[in-house]
């Protein structure tokens, strides 16, 4: 088996940097990595000089609609080849509860004959954005294919995606909803929920964590409050409320350079309450055409739709680690954790998200400020 060595690198582990380090695969898999002086090379061995750069982990995004700004669902090469070349070796298309019962199933379908192409080697499975969420929130507003739980109709979509779906996201205050997510645990017993475009009292959230609630979706975007009392003056609290105090929920973030999804103000407040390792990153692109409106002029990672609304961005993992770091102050180690590391973590990937003896080739080289020079993806050279 061909065995192959990144030199003269600096290697970033979750906790710290290891400089003048070296890392070995061998096919598919690291079999040694470390500072160069600990580590030996067979004579056989392939070497690759990394030129001072950062070796990290192959980024993670569990969370995107889109790549090139066209829809992985219109032509997933296209979509998956752009990420791919920014650094993301393991995508997650995400599919929205715009999607009625036929669509959903057509667009599960296209997405595994997908993952069977070599050029979209790094789709991994899919993000489920629906069916049941709460239309009120988010864009497409008007159209809501989905407006009772009917096992008659999310049937078949379970069935379709249970191989390939990562993470089902939902309102928890649909009615019916817990029918759904035992339905979709029956079928596929490892998923993970998300609360999303929601607005869920904090304690209905919680009620669904004992179920594989875990996630919140584009934490502090689409949600809404729970108001207790007549008084709309009276702060209520919700989702977002719920995502911070749970320890053991993760949050979405989808950082753009003006900080228009999250002020970077709450981004650094949310750091500061999450922690570094519940903070997932996310690029949540989205193909759309809409005017830019007054007073975006210049912005060049955020897409709009027809009437102005924001329609998620055009992002990619990598930029969005260099805004992650322009906003708050996060270090390299930092955001290889909150784009592999936690990613890989929320939805148990045991195999990648981070450098490790055993862990899948997936490796990235990068400068200091996360530009991607070189994309490994299961110990090839893309």
């Amino acid at each position: 088996m061909k065995k192959t060595a990144i030199t003269n690198v600096t290697i970033v582990r979750p906790d710290r940097l290891i400089p003048n380090g070296t890392v070995i695969f061998e096919g598919d898999t690291i079999t040694d990595f470390g500072p160069e002086k600990k580590v030996v090379l067979q004579s056989d061995t392939e070497i690759i000089d990394g030129k001072g750069l950062y070796c990290g982990p192959g980024l993670v995004d569990i969370h995107t609609h889109a790549g090139d700004n066209v829809f992985f669902t219109d032509d997933p090469v296209r979509a998956a080849q752009e990420h791919l070349h920014h650094g993301t070796t393991s995508v997650y298309p995400a599919l929205y509860f715009s999607f009625d019962k036929d669509a959903y199933v057509e667009a599960i379908n296209m997405m595994k004959e997908a993952m069977k192409d070599e050029r979209c080697r790094n789709i991994s499975g899919i993000y489920m954005e629906g069916p049941f969420l709460n239309p009120k929130y988010g864009c497409d507003k008007d159209n809501n294919p989905w407006p009772v739980v009917d096992p008659e109709k999310y049937m078949p979509v379970i069935e379709a995606a249970k191989d390939v779906a990562c993470v089902y996201a939902v309102a928890p205050e649909r009615e019916g909803i817990l029918d759904y997510i035992n339905d979709v645990r029956k079928l596929n017993p490892d998923a993970v929920f998300s609360v999303a475009h929601s607005e869920a009292a904090p304690w209905e959230v919680e009620a669904l964590m004992p179920y594989g609630l875990k996630i919140g979706t584009h934490h502090t975007d689409a949600t809404g409050k729970y108001h207790e009392y007549p008084d709309p003056e009276i702060l209520g609290v919700g989702v977002d409320e719920a995502v911070n105090m749970n320890d053991d929920i993760y949050a979405e973030l989808i950082v753009d350079s003006l900080g228009v999804h999250v002020h970077p103000y709450m981004i650094r407040l949310i750091r500061k309450i999450k922690g570094d390792d519940k903070i997932i990153l996310i690029s949540d692109a989205y193909a759309a055409n809409g005017p830019i409106p007054e007073g975006y002029d210049g912005v060049d990672d955020l897409n709009f739709d027809i009437t102005g609304e924001i329609a998620g961005s055009k992002l990619t993992l990598d930029k969005a680690c260099r805004n992650m770091m322009h906003h708050t102050g996060a270090s390299l180690v930092n955001v290889f954790n909150y784009a592999a590391h936690n990613p890989a973590a929320a939805i148990g990937l045991k195999d990648r998200g981070e450098i490790a003896v055993g862990k899948r080739a997936d490796l990235i080289l990068v400068d200091d400020q996360m530009h991607v020079k070189t994309v490994i993806h299961k110990g090839e050279i893309i």
